[in-house]
């Protein structure tokens, strides 16, 4: 049966529009954005098939897109309609922070990072650059390593925070292949970082370690 045979009120777009997003599950989200299925396959089965088939939602947005076209009904196009709307949502956020407003919310800040860092497939090391009123002046990928292991040097930190005049500074990176709790070498380098930009007033307010879906934040752990 497909979701045009369905009664209108649990179709899941008209759902949507009646009670909001957030009500659908991931299925049915994906299911709206899919629009149609495939022969003898509707949208909503074909989304509970590749939702299955990834075993979560941030598995499927994670797939390449070789592993994403290898579902029946997926595909080039679909693939990049998908990672169109990803990139409006980093940007979108993006120009939150920089208007001042999401750097007030620390789930804003972890879903931005979320976005712009749990799809690498290498280490990334990013820097978040706020002025004196902790609006967003830069955010950018400062170093990139490999899958387990990059190189950050503090002299390079330092330089780039002058350069743009902040007055402090957000740090993130990545464990492409790990759990989101940081390392020995993570708390080493943070407090390495916080030293030298220490010297020039420039303040780290956090630093946010990625895990897929899981962001951990030095400052609300006490490890700053």
């Amino acid at each position: 049966m497909g979701i045009s045979d369905w009664p209108l009120h649990q179709r899941p777009r008209e759902r949507l529009l009646r009670e909001g997003a957030h009500t659908l599950s991931d299925a049915e989200l994906l299911a709206v954005f899919l629009r149609v299925g495939v022969r003898g396959k509707s949208a909503i089965a074909l989304a509970y098939d590749a939702v299955g088939h990834f075993g979560s939602v941030h598995g499927l947005l994670s797939a390449d897109v070789r592993d994403f076209s290898a579902i029946h009904g997926l595909g080039a196009a679909r693939f990049a309609e998908l990672q169109a709307v990803l990139e409006l949502s980093r940007r979108a956020l993006a120009e939150q922070m920089q208007a001042g407003v999401a750097l007030n919310s620390p789930h804003a800040v972890k879903q931005y990072l979320r976005l712009s860092l749990s799809r690498q497939p290498y280490e990334s090391f990013h820097v978040l650059f706020l002025d004196v009123k902790n609006r967003l002046i830069d955010a950018c990928e400062l170093f990139r390593g490999t899958l387990s292991h990059t190189s950050v040097y503090p002299r390079e930190v330092v330089r780039e925070a002058l350069h743009r005049n902040a007055a402090s500074v957000m740090l993130a990176h990545n464990h492409p292949s790990g759990a989101p709790e940081p390392s020995d070498s993570d708390l080493l380098l943070t407090r390495a970082l916080g030293q030298a930009l220490a010297l020039v007033d420039v303040r780290v307010l956090d630093h946010f370690v990625v895990a897929g879906h899981q962001v951990h934040s030095f400052a609300e752990h006490g490890q700053l």
